[in-house]
């Protein structure tokens, strides 16, 4: 036996070590709550044949008796409530196996590679991490995971108990299909762990009372039913804290052991892979951010999110040393390519992406609108710096500033802004109060906007299931918490919405007066472009005018670009 086999050996062992402890930690409690029932058993046995008699006898035999009664109830309603309630489950984008037969066919091959059930289906999460979860339960089968264990091969209804694969989706366009491989080794590995009954068992039981901690938590319960929830929820809470130390062993033993498992299968290009994953989540991280963001916030959304990583990641590879190289690997066959219509799911995912870090709604609308690439510098960069503008100017007309053009009073020019901002340093002055007036007039407009709840419209599935229909919400097995579930930046500060503000009035004011055009950077998001070619250095002035009321370094700047700033500009 190789030292590798000694080492899953020992990690499978350790986790069936402590998901036995956790079976004993619920017999323990079953036996806590039966325990009245057996003792009243007794004293009537006692009875029965002749011991124990007398009034005191036959008051302490029915007064256990009420007892064993009123915790045998609460024992089932603590029962109930555990076996009722719904885990929660990842947002993700259901792969129908029609949808992508040669991503099932890798995972299936894999699997037999490492000697371990293939995972019951696939599906795609937005974010750079992929896992196995366990979607056996009755209300989970209702949800978008359930249609795609139809497809062919799919194990039969009752039988499908092996968890679904989630797929990371910037990793099927960044990496390529043996990197892909190596990276989902260990993960698929873990399915056989997961087959054990004990570590089965108590996975459900741990998930049971997380849900039932939730259930017991979620508002809107009247006092008749949220009185019983609560007090299940607190007794399982009481478990849950018993059960923390064994349930995170147990998840390190059940890691270790498939990862000693996957040293078997193209562990030396798993070593170089993991560089890629690194690399994903920055760029990733950064398209959201700096790219996403700005685009969600004007209502619409970019179609094509991880198609944009690969762009990101290229462009990061061109301008850093560290990454050179790594573009050189887009001459392999990228691993979305095991997908039939890598389009529509990269758009589901995007989508995905935009309800769960953004708030967005479920569909697309005539304030919630797809964008290309192509179209992201006049749909949200032009958009977006007109928009905010338009919003300082209103709120120097609120605070009572003149207009700087004498001969046409209602034209707004960046002059106005400048003049006013001047001398601004300091507390009190007059950049602190445009500050908190733009702060407030984001923040009502936000409240103003509507609010998108989890549970309403459809999700996107990616395409294949002729007849399928229409797909469930992604979010409804989430819960209901609010949207954004992971929201990307904290509230940004007045000074930070203002120096956004003032720097988008200088953009508009190059591109109507100095030729100037909106871009976009593929890591720092809307980007300024004279003569072709970026601009990053307007950062520096704005922040000397609006934080130090110094506009000498602003009007270098502008003189340097052909700006003039007495100029009209075009608001939305």
């Amino acid at each position: 036996m190789s030292g590798i086999d000694v080492g899953e050996e020992l990690g499978a062992r350790a986790a069936q070590a402590r998901a036995l402890a956790l079976l004993r930690i619920r017999s323990r409690a079953l036996a806590v709550a039966i325990l009245p029932a057996a003792v009243a058993v007794v004293l009537f046995a006692a009875d029965a044949q002749g011991h124990l008699a007398g009034p005191a006898w036959d008051a302490v035999r029915w007064t256990v008796l009420g007892v064993a009664v009123v915790v045998l109830l609460v024992t089932v309603l603590v029962a109930v409530s555990v076996a009722r309630a719904r885990p929660a489950m990842s947002p993700t984008v259901p792969v129908p196996e029609e949808g992508a037969p040669d991503l099932y066919r890798l995972v299936r091959d894999l699997a037999d590679r490492l000697d371990v059930p293939a995972p019951s289906a696939i599906a795609l999460t937005p974010d750079c991490d992929s896992w196995l979860e366990d979607r056996t339960h009755r209300a989970l089968r209702k949800g978008p995971g359930a249609s795609l264990r139809k497809g062919p091969g799919a194990p039969v209804e009752g039988a499908d108990t092996a968890p679904v694969l989630v797929i990371g989706s910037p990793f099927l366009w960044w990496m390529r299909v043996a990197e892909l491989r190596a990276v989902l080794a260990p993960v698929v590995a873990g399915t056989g762990p997961s087959a054990h009954p004990d570590i089965a068992a108590a996975r459900r039981f741990v998930r049971g009372l997380d849900a039932a901690i939730a259930d017991a938590a979620a508002p809107g319960r009247g006092p008749v039913r949220g009185a019983p929830l609560a007090f299940a929820g607190w007794v399982a809470r009481l478990l849950l804290r018993a059960c923390r130390g064994h349930a995170a062993e147990m998840e390190r033993c059940v890691a270790a052991a498939a990862s000693m498992r996957a040293q078997t299968v193209d562990y030396g290009l798993r070593i170089a892979a993991q560089e890629q994953v690194g690399l994903a989540y920055a760029g990733w991280d950064r398209l959201l951010t700096r790219v996403a963001l700005p685009a969600w916030r004007m209502g619409r959304w970019p179609s094509r999110l991880d198609a944009g990583v690969v762009s990101a990641l290229t462009e990061l590879s061109r301008r850093d040393r560290l990454a050179d190289g790594f573009a050189l690997r887009l001459g392999e066959r990228p691993a979305c390519d095991l997908l039939e219509e890598p389009g529509v799911a990269d758009e589901a995912a995007s989508l995905l992406a935009a309800r769960l870090f953004h708030g967005g709604p479920a569909e697309s609308g005539p304030g919630w609108a797809p964008v290309d690439w192509q179209q992201y510098p006049d749909e949200v960069v032009d958009r977006k710096w007109r928009s905010e503008a338009a919003r300082l100017h209103r709120v120097l007309d609120t605070l009572g500033v003149p207009r700087a053009s004498a001969a046409d009073p209602a034209v707004p020019t960046l002059a106005r802004v400048m003049e006013h901002l001047s001398g601004a340093g300091g507390p009190g002055g007059p950049g602190e109060a445009l500050a908190a007036g733009i702060g407030a007039a984001v923040a009502r407009e936000e409240a103003e906007a509507p609010v998108h709840g989890g549970g309403q419209g459809q999700g996107g599935e990616v395409h294949g299931a002729a007849g399928s229909g229409p797909a469930d919400d992604p979010l409804d097995l989430w819960g209901p918490g609010p949207l954004p579930l992971f929201p990307l930046q904290p509230p940004r500060t007045g000074t930070e919405l203002l120096a956004d503000h003032v720097a988008a009035m200088v953009c508009c004011a190059a591109v109507d007066t100095a030729g100037a055009a909106p871009g976009l950077d593929w890591l720092d998001g809307p980007a300024l472009l004279v003569g072709g070619e970026r601009r990053a250095d307007l950062a520096a002035p704005v922040l000397s005018l609006v934080e130090d009321g110094d506009p000498d370094p602003l009007l270098s700047w502008l003189a340097e670009v052909g700006v003039r700033s007495d100029k009209p500009v075009r608001l939305v």
